[in-house]
Order: C-alpha cells, then structure tokens, then sequence
C-alpha cells in the first residue's frame, strides 16, 4: 500500500512544521480530510492555536477549536508522520541577502525525526537549487538515511496571499515537483486531497523553486513601474489613478497600481532570484531596479507628509502625525517587513511625533518587531497630519467628516497612500490631500 493510501485510510500522518501564515491554512485543510500534527517551534503561538485563537487571522477561532489537528512544539512527536510539509518563512539579511536560517533549522528538526519511507516536501520560498544542495544533505546527515533510496523530497510552492478572502488554498493551482516519477506522483495525489482547483507537474525541483520566486518578482517589477510614474506624475501634478483608469479602458491593460511593497512574499522573494543570479556572475538589472524603486518609496511618502506640512505653514518639528496602518497590507495582521516603517524612519529625521494606529495588527507583535506602540483611536486628536497608509476597510468605513474630529485646526492634510477616499469629495471638504 502507498504511503498516499496510508494518509487516507488515517494509518500515517501529514506533518505541516511552521503555522504561520502559509502553514496554518493548509494543515487546517488537511485536517478535514486525514490525520495531521501542526508542529511550530513558538510555544506561545501553539499555547493560543490550542486555545482556540487564531494569530494569523486566516482560518478563525471557530475553525481552530473544530480541528482535529494535533498542535504541538514537541519534535519528538514528529516521528508519528510520515508526510513532512515544510512551510517556514524565508526572510532577507539587513544587507537584502537571503536568510535561509529557518529553512535550515526545519531541516534538521525533521532529519531527527526522519523514518525510512517517509516524503518531505518544501513549500518556503527559496532560489532554484536550495531543496536539492542544502536542505536534502541536512536531512541525510541528521537522519542517516538517503534520498531517492530511503526517503523522498519534493518542492511546492505556497502561493497563498494572506487576507485574501476569495483566492483560497483550494481554488489555486497548486504547482508541484518530486525528486523522481515516483515522488512527483504521489506528492500530487496528497495535495489533490484539498487542492480542489488542481495540479501542475513542474518537471523538476528547480522549475518549481524558479517558478516562485519569479511570479513574484513580476509582480515587484508591474508594481515598481507604477510607482516610478506616480514619482514622475507627482512632478508634473498629473493625478496618477486618473491616468491609471484611462489607461485600463484599453483590453491589455494589467490593472496594477502604486503603493508601498513589502511583506514577506513580493518584497522579498526578487532578492533570492537577484542573489542566486549574481552567483553565477549575472548582476541583474530589471529585477534590482524594480527592487530599489519599490524600497524607495516609503520615503516618498514621508516627503509629501513634509511638503504638506510646509505648504501648511507648520512647522514641521513636533508636528502630529497620525498613521493609520502599520501591517504590510489591508486586512492582515502581519507587520513582517512593512514599508509603513519606511515612511516613520524618514519623519523621525524631522522630529516630527506620530501616534499610530492599527485595529488589526497585534500591538506587543508591532513593539517588538518595530518598537512602535499602537493606540486606539480614541487617542487621536488635534493631529497636523493623517497618513493613511494601508487600506483596511475599517479605515475606508470612517467617512471625511468623522476623519475630519481627529485634526487640530482647518488645514487638514491628507495622505492617502492607497487612494482609499475620494479626491474630489476630500478637496471640497477642505483637506490638503496628497495620493500615490
């Protein structure tokens, strides 16, 4: 009997390790069908996913107390599984190189807890070559066995875009890749289970790896080309998203926009393509420039909050800012590399104060990931300026009247990164409003 036939008759186990974001949804999923262990090595995080609180805010509460999944930090227990899902993430380095720590790590924890017959498949974002050079001599050496004859390896990359209500797990094409014919076909079968909208076979490890890292990077690059004509429209005092919507009467139109570009997937995955290329003595142009654009452009932001402020006749040291949103996107808890900071570390150069607000992020996670304390909106009053720098539908339910209590005088100045107001309607209310 095949290990697939074992996962569905419940006689083996899946084991997802890291349940975050990526990983949380996808053994919730495979939970409803077969026997799963969600193993994380963040006690706290599995002492709330066992209580019933979802951190993440991807499958809910409800979900989490209904499960079936066995949540643990306990490696030892990774020895019930048979079916390894690696889904850790894969940050960058200060210096933008990529840190394959936690790929790493994950690595050794499964090699320790490796049985003869069992598959380990990657689903963490890596440049091509990384399953197969790093992580497959790990888990050779921590577990004395070998790949091909004693266990097998594959790659899948997580293609889930965290606070996306309607692109679901199991309505993306999931792609997938094997060390063998053999592994590709029953990696496939398994994700079958819960993949309801298919498969594609990528004919090896390195396709799959590269396929990854450059859907996102085409993304970065669309994105970085908006926001380099938002710079220029800026200069020439042309509205951009008047420009962008005549543009997208045309059937070919890609219907991309500017903003701020961060979090853990588009403002990260260009960098381990960038790094892999230079490897092989290729400096790459397009990506990299596409890359500095979009790191750039929180200090654009920060320096329209200045001009505003001048044009305002405020002076600019001790102004009060608000910001509204520290998360890398709308509706999502995560505030892993948010280029809202971007924007906070160019005001600290002026001195400028600024109180922020975010009713969806996790005030002690944006401390200790940025040492920025979040409160409410009760506490904002008598601002000089309101940033409003990421589109929760919270923040696009407060009308301009309501916006307008929290100032401190008629001059009003509005940012509005992600166009979430209208111009006209702010422009006639009074406010000194700016846009992307």
């Amino acid at each position: 009997m095949s290990i697939y036939n074992k996962i569905l008759s419940k006689e083996e186990k899946i084991a997802v390790i890291g349940l975050g974001y990526v990983g949380m949804p996808l053994a919730i999923e495979f939970a409803k069908y077969v026997e799963v262990i969600g193993f994380d090595t963040n006690k706290e995080k599995i002492k709330k996913y066992k209580s019933g609180v979802d951190v993440t805010n991807e499958v809910g509460d409800k979900v989490l107390k209904e499960t079936t999944m066995c949540f643990t930090s306990d490696e030892e227990k990774l020895k019930g599984a048979n079916f390894f899902i690696v889904a850790v993430p894969t940050p960058i380095s200060s210096d933008k190189l990529p840190d394959l720590s936690p790929v790493i790590g994950a690595s050794e924890v499964v090699g320790r807890n490796l049985t003869e017959g069992s598959y380990v498949v990657y689903e963490s974002t890596v440049y091509p070559g990384v399953t197969e050079d790093v992580c497959i001599p790990i888990l050779e050496r921590e577990s004395g066995l070998k790949c091909g004859t004693d266990f097998k390896v594959g790659y899948s990359p997580e293609r889930i875009n965290p606070g996306d209500k309607i692109h679901r797990l199991d309505s993306i094409v999931k792609v997938v890749s094997g060390i063998d014919q053999e592994s590709l076909d029953i990696i496939t079968k398994v994700y079958e289970i819960v993949v309801k909208a298919g498969v594609h076979k990528a004919s090896s490890i390195k396709v799959a790896e590269a396929a990854k890292v450059v859907e996102n990077s085409q993304r970065d690059i669309n994105i970085a080309f908006m926001n380099e004509l938002a710079m220029v429209f800026d200069k020439m005092e042309i509205d951009t998203n008047e420009v962008i919507k005549a543009m997208d009467t045309k059937w070919n139109a890609l219907g991309f926009y500017p903003g701020l570009v961060g979090g853990h997937c588009i403002g990260v995955d260009p960098y381990y393509f960038i790094y892999k290329a230079e490897q092989l003595g290729y400096r790459s142009q397009i990506i990299a420039s596409g890359r500095k654009i979009n790191d750039d452009m929180g200090k654009f932001v920060g320096q329209a909050v200045i001009k505003k402020l001048i044009d305002a006749d405020k002076k600019v040291k001790g102004a009060k800012v608000a910001i509204f949103g520290v998360a890398f996107k709308e509706d999502c808890p995560d505030v892993r590399n948010s280029k809202v900071i971007d924007i906070v570390n160019y005001l600290n150069e002026f001195e400028v104060n600024i109180k922020f607000v975010d009713p969806v992020v996790n005030p002690e996670e944006a401390y200790q990931e940025y040492g920025i304390n979040i409160v409410s909106l009760d506490e904002i009053r008598d601002m000089d300026a309101i940033v409003l720098a990421v589109g929760h539908e919270e923040f696009k339910n407060i009308d301009l009247e309501e916006l307008s209590y929290y100032y401190t005088d008629p001059n009003k100045i509005l940012i509005d990164v992600k166009s979430i107001k209208n111009k006209s309607e702010a422009l006639s209310k009074g406010y000194l409003y700016w846009s992307l």
